[in-house]
Parts: C-alpha cells; structure tokens; sequence
C-alpha cells in the first residue's frame, strides 16, 4: 500500500467508519442526532452542528486546492455558520459533509508519494502530507468534542 491509501484510510476511520481509535467516527455521531440536538448548546460549548459546519468548511476549502482552486478559506471564517432552522438544513449540512469526505478521501488516494512532499500552495503552508496529517488531527479534536457533546445533551 503506497503512502497516500495509508493516510487516506486514516482519513476515513475518522471521519466516515472507523472505530480504531475513537471507537466512533464523525458520521456515526451527526447521523444520530436530530437538527434541534445539533443545535442544542450546553452552556459554553460549540453546538454539534457547528462543529460539523467547521469540519466541512476546511475540507471544502482543501478540496477546492485539490481541484486546482486557490486557497480561499481562512481560520476566521471557519466557524461562520449559517442557522440551521430545520432537519432538512441539518440533513443538507450532514449529507454535504459526508460527501465532502468522500470526496476528499478520493482525492488523497490519487495523490504519489512524491505528491505528498510537494508544498501545498506554498512552503509556509508545508507539504500536502503534513496538511493531510492536520487534517485527521483535527477532525479527532473536534469528534471528541462531538461526542462529549452529544452524551451531554442526550442525559439532561
């Protein structure tokens, strides 16, 4: 298995279905959840829904560098969620998250080894592997927020 299928399963353990590390992944814990728990805030505590909403802007952002885009999101925006004021906006963030993962699982596979010590946008950025790698630390970050979460709102 070359480097790139490696670090795209790791991807995919985290965010679509895995439980190697987490015991859960991210689609497990969003897919379970109403839009009104999603959204459901516990004192000084991101909602489920915005941390999904953050997640999905940085692989949206990456994805669209992968498809020969320019690098157009920015850490202050990340969090800049539009109100989800139904299951079916809930249901639209979930299902583009979910495909933004696959997505972007597809796009790392297809990357050489060479690739991923290749400067992402530019060396302050470092290589897309240190990227990735960021990419999968993250989204572990915040799913154990979610999860934590999730078990609050669930036992009021």
């Amino acid at each position: 298995m070359n480097q790139s299928k490696f670090i795209a399963n790791r991807i995919r353990e985290v965010l679509l279905d895995g439980k190697w590390i987490a015991n859960t992944n991210f689609k497990e814990q969003i897919e379970s959840v109403t839009w009104k728990q999603a959204n459901e805030k516990f004192e000084n505590l991101n909602t489920i829904a915005l941390l999904t909403f953050h997640i999905n802007y940085y692989l949206s952002g990456l994805l669209n560098v992968f498809y020969g885009g320019e690098l157009e999101i920015r850490d202050k925006y990340s969090f800049d969620m539009p109100e989800i004021k139904s299951e079916s906006e809930w249901e639209n963030l979930v299902f583009e998250f979910i495909s933004n993962s696959e997505k972007f699982i597809h796009e790392v596979e297809k990357l050489s080894d060479e690739d991923l010590y290749k400067p992402f946008v530019d060396v302050k950025y470092g290589n897309y592997l240190r990227k990735i790698e960021g990419v999968i630390e993250h989204s572990y970050y915040h799913l154990g927020q979610v999860s934590l979460i999730k078990k609050i709102i669930t036992s009021i």
